[in-house]
C-alpha cells in the first residue's frame, strides 16, 4: 500500500539539470515541491551515461547554469570540453549549494501518473504517492536507453554493457576481446578509450558518422577569466544564436557554391581547425541545398581518407548521407584508432548481426568471439522515457494513446487532454538542437512564470487546445520539410527504434521560439485553456 505524502504544489520527475533548476524557481516562487529520481543522486544523462570518454559536445563555459551569477563565477571549468566526471561534479555542486537534496527523493521510479479532481496522482515503484497540482517532466531527452532485441543476448556469457547505464566502478577492459555495437556519439566517444585498454577491440557499424575533431584541451585560466568579466553580454549573445550556443563562431552569410572552390575549402579548412560542432555554420544553406551540403560532406570524408591507413577501412567509415541530417559528433582521435593493428571494423548495413551465442556475435557466417560487448546502440530519444510511464489524462487516455501518430505537444511544453502537466525540453521544442542548459532554463522559466500567472489570478488549471496543439505539430515538421534534416534516417525522427512512428521531434530555432513563447503570454495565453 502506499502511503500519499502532504500534497506539493509541484511533483517533478528527474533530478538532472532541469528538475534541480525547476525545484529551484519553485522554492523561489514560494511552490512546495517534491522531485522523484530513480537515480540515487542528481545529475540526469550524466549520472548514468559514465562510458569511457563521455564528454560533452557543448564548451564547458557555454555548457551551465546562468540563473545564479555568484554560482557562475565560482565554478571553475577545467577543459574546453568538460568530461561526464566534472560535469557531474558541477552538478552536485549545485545540489549542495541550493540544498536541494532535501526535497528529492532518489531511487525510486515513476510509474504512473494520473490527472482527476484537478490534481496529478504520481505513483512509484516504492511506498512514495506524490498528490500534486502541477506535475513538471524533467526526464530529459536521452534518458531512456536503446537495446535492440538481439536474438541470444541473454546466453552471451560475457559481460554486456550499455553505454546510457555504464557501471559506476571502473569497467577495465586490459586483456579483454571486446565488441563495439554502434557508432553514434557514444561509440565515436568511448571507442579511443576501450581500445588503448583491450587486446583487440571489433567495431560493428551499421551507419557511419560524421565527426568534427574537439581540439580539447586545458580551458586557459585568462580565457576563462575574460568570459566571467563579460558573462552576461557573453550569454545573451549566444541566445540569438540559432542554436543557443557558438556566438564566437558565427554562421557565415555567404552561401557554399557563391565562392571559389579554393575559398571553399580554406573556409572549411578553418573550421576544421577550429574544431567542434560550429563547422556547420561555414556557410549559410548546408542545411538546405543538397549541392552545397555535399561539398562540406566531402571535404569530412577526405580528412577520413587522410587520417585513415587502409583504404577499405576508410571508405566504410566514410558517410553517405547528408552531413548535418543525424547528430554532428565531435570526437577526440576516433578515425585514427583504426590504424591500430588490435582495431577491427565490421560493416553490418547490409548484413546485420544475425545473432548472439554464449562465446560472442554473428554476422553471416562469422562468428566473432568475445570477453565483453558494448553497446552503443543510443536512446528511445525525446519521448521514450515518457511512454514508458503510466501517465492518464482527462478521461483516462494514456499518453501512449494520445501519441499513438507520433509525440504531438503544443510548444513542446504541454499537451492537450493532459492538464497542468509540463514536458521540458519536449518533442516540438529546439531541445537537442541546442545548449540544452539554454532551453532548460527557458522551459523552467516559463513553467513557472505560468504557475504564478494561474495563482495571481485565483485559476487552477491550464491545458493545451488541440486546435492549437495540429497547428504546433505542424509547425514543426513544416520547418523541418524545409532543411535537409528530414533526408536520412535519424534519432530526431524515431528511426533508431523499430516501430517507433516517425515525426521530426525538435524544433530548429532557438530565437523564433521564444518570440512565440513571449507572443503566447502577451496574448494571454494563446493556444491554452485557462480554468
Amino acid at each position: 500500500m502506499s502511503s500519499i505524502s502532504p500534497e506539493v504544489d509541484v511533483a517533478i520527475v528527474g533530478a538532472g539539470f532541469a528538475g534541480m533548476y525547476q525545484l529551484q524557481r519553485a522554492r523561489a516562487a514560494g511552490l512546495t515541491a517534491r522531485v522523484i529520481e530513480r537515480g540515487s543522486d542528481v545529475g540526469g544523462t550524466w549520472y548514468w551515461n559514465r562510458y569511457p570518454g563521455a564528454r560533452c559536445d557543448i564548451p564547458s563555459l557555454e555548457y551551465s547554469y546562468q540563473f545564479d551569477d555568484e554560482l557562475q563565477q565560482e565554478w571553475e571549468w577545467q577543459e574546453r570540453y568538460a568530461p561526464q566526471p566534472e560535469i557531474l561534479s558541477y552538478a552536485n555542486h549545485v545540489a549542495d549549494r541550493f540544498d536541494l537534496r532535501d526535497d528529492i527523493s532518489f531511487n525510486t521510479s515513476v510509474t504512473g501518473a494520473r490527472f482527476a479532481d484537478g490534481h496529478w496522482l504520481i505513483t512509484t515503484d516504492s511506498d512514495l504517492a506524490v498528490s500534486a497540482q502541477f506535475l513538471v517532466m524533467a526526464t530529459g531527452c536521452l534518458s531512456s536507453t536503446n537495446v535492440p532485441d538481439f536474438p541470444g543476448l541473454d546466453t552471451f556469457t560475457g559481460p554486456v554493457y550499455h553505454t546510457g547505464k555504464w557501471p559506476h566502478d571502473p569497467v577495465d577492459f586490459q586483456g579483454h576481446r571486446v565488441g563495439v555495437i554502434g557508432t553514434g556519439s557514444s561509440g565515436i566517444q568511448s571507442i579511443p578509450i576501450i581500445a588503448e585498454q583491450a587486446a583487440s577491440l571489433t567495431v560493428f557499424q551499421r551507419t557511419a558518422n560524421y565527426a568534427i575533431p574537439a581540439h580539447n584541451e586545458a580551458l586557459d585560466p585568462e580565457r576563462q577569466a575574460d568570459v566571467k568579466s563579460r558573462y552576461s553580454d557573453f550569454r545573451a549573445a549566444n541566445r540569438t544564436m540559432s542554436s543557443a550556443f557558438g556566438a564566437e563562431f558565427p554562421q557565415n552569410d555567404a552561401a557554399a557554391m557563391s565562392v571559389s572552390e579554393s575559398e571553399r575549402f580554406q573556409q572549411y579548412e578553418d573550421a576544421w581547425r577550429a574544431g567542434g560542432l560550429p563547422f556547420l555554420r561555414s556557410f549559410n544553406d548546408l542545411a538546405l541545398d543538397a549541392e552545397a551540403n555535399e561539398t562540406a560532406a566531402e571535404f569530412v570524408r577526405s580528412k577520413i581518407r587522410q587520417v585513415v591507413k587502409d583504404p577499405a577501412t576508410a571508405e566504410l567509415l566514410s558517410p553517405k548521407q547528408t552531413i548535418g541530417c543525424k547528430r554532428l559528433c565531435v570526437d577526440s582521435g576516433y578515425f585514427e584508432t583504426f590504424n591500430r593493428d588490435t582495431v577491427s571494423l565490421v560493416d553490418v548495413s547490409s548484413e546485420p548481426i544475425s545473432h548472439f551465442t554464449s562465446n560472442g556475435v554473428v554476422v553471416g557466417d562469422t562468428e566473432f568471439e568475445f570477453d565483453a560487448v558494448v553497446l552503443a546502440t543510443g536512446f528511445d530519444a525525446m519521448t521514450g522515457s515518457l511512454l514508458a510511464m503510466d501517465i492518464r489524462g482527462t478521461d483516462g487516455v494514456t499518453l501512449q494513446e494520445a501519441w499513438a501518430e507520433g509525440p504531438k505537444n503544443y510548444l513542446g511544453l504541454t499537451i492537450a487532454g493532459f492538464p497542468n502537466l509540463f514536458t521540458v525540453t519536449g518533442p516540438g521544442s529546439p531541445s537537442v538542437l541546442t545548449n540544452m542548459m539554454v532551453s532548460i532554463e527557458q522551459h523552467v522559466d516559463f513553467i513557472t512564470d505560468t504557475i504564478e500567472a494561474l495563482r495571481s489570478q485565483g485559476l487552477a488549471t491550464i491545458e493545451a487546445t488541440t486546435e492549437a496543439q495540429e497547428e504546433w505539430v505542424s509547425h514543426v515538421n513544416g520547418i523541418a520539410d524545409l532543411t535537409l534534416f528530414t533526408t536520412c534516417n535519424s534519432w530526431y525522427l524515431g528511426a533508431n527504434v523499430p516501430g517507433k512512428k516517425r515525426v521530426f521531434m525538435p524544433l530548429l530555432g532557438f530565437p523564433g521560439y521564444v518570440k512565440k513563447c513571449d507572443e503566447v503570454v502577451a496574448n494571454g495565453y494563446e493556444g491554452f485553456v485557462l480554468t
